[in-house]
């Protein structure tokens, strides 16, 4: 059993929260884990910026235009995590775009986060047939679950097919957009999560894009195992006061 099949069978409610490593400086990668951990944040999707993110909203787009102004690689993400692990149970997922971890070399990548202590991967731009003759031996290797992504235009048989391939757990996009915080969830996006819901997959289910506080974090619980928050952190840290007082107070108004 995996960490995170561990995870997900003996936690319900699950808050992942996204940040973009190397924001809002070079060296708060660091600061903002030890906060997310200090908070008891159950999952931590660590971002590595990329230039052109197309999956992201303006705010995360920002956010890693920022961190790669200020200098942040994936070399740098590595070394400033290598031991991160130590002393915490911190369950951690990356999540990036596959053009610059190519650069690094695929092999190369998952060997470092794997040493690192990484849980799982979210590359939304590495297509699932892609990843089942390329690359899914390797991942397999390294004990490194590949986190696939569902809209609600993903059809049955499609989810199907990445349910059976994928592992970890499904990332739910809300709706077809970019991530972004949105005020509420709608009868519409409550239907789609029904539907999921309904499915039975074998992979437990995480709902993202549109999640920013109390109201519509325990929505998406009601349907999915718990719920990733992006944007809404992102503008958190762009606060007032430290990263640890941005953090606490963002973490007890998603918790509510």
């Amino acid at each position: 059993m995996s960490r995170l099949q561990s995870l997900f069978q003996h936690k319900k409610d699950i808050l992942s929260v996204y940040f973009t490593a190397g924001y809002p400086k070079l060296d708060s990668t660091r600061e903002v884990i030890a906060a997310l951990v200090k908070n008891g944040v159950d999952l931590i999707e660590v971002g590595f910026p990329f230039s052109d993110p197309l999956a992201d909203g303006p705010v995360i787009q920002q956010s890693s235009t920022v961190a790669l102004e200020n200098g942040i690689t994936t070399q740098i993400i590595l070394e400033q995590l290598k031991d991160v692990r130590q002393g915490t149970p911190v369950h951690l997922v990356a999540m990036g775009y596959l053009n610059p971890i190519l650069q690094f070399g695929m092999e190369n990548f998952l060997k470092a986060i794997a040493d690192i202590g990484f849980d799982g991967v979210i590359l939304p731009d590495l297509p699932l047939e892609v990843y089942q003759e390329e690359y899914q031996t390797v991942f397999k290797q390294y004990g490194i679950d590949f986190i696939c992504l569902i809209t609600p235009q993903t059809s049955e048989e499609r989810i199907r097919l990445i349910d059976s391939v994928s592992s970890g757990f499904i990332y739910m996009v809300s709706s077809a957009s970019t991530t972004g915080a949105k005020n509420g969830i709608d009868n519409k996006q409550e239907e789609y999560f029904a539907r999921i819901a309904g499915m039975k997959l074998k992979n437990p289910t995480l709902i993202g894009f549109g999640i920013s506080n109390s109201e519509t974090f325990q929505t998406a619980c009601k349907w999915a195992n718990g719920a990733i928050v992006g944007s809404a952190y992102i503008k958190a840290l762009d606060s007032k006061g430290s990263i640890e007082e941005a953090t606490s107070d963002f973490v007890q108004g998603i918790r509510g």
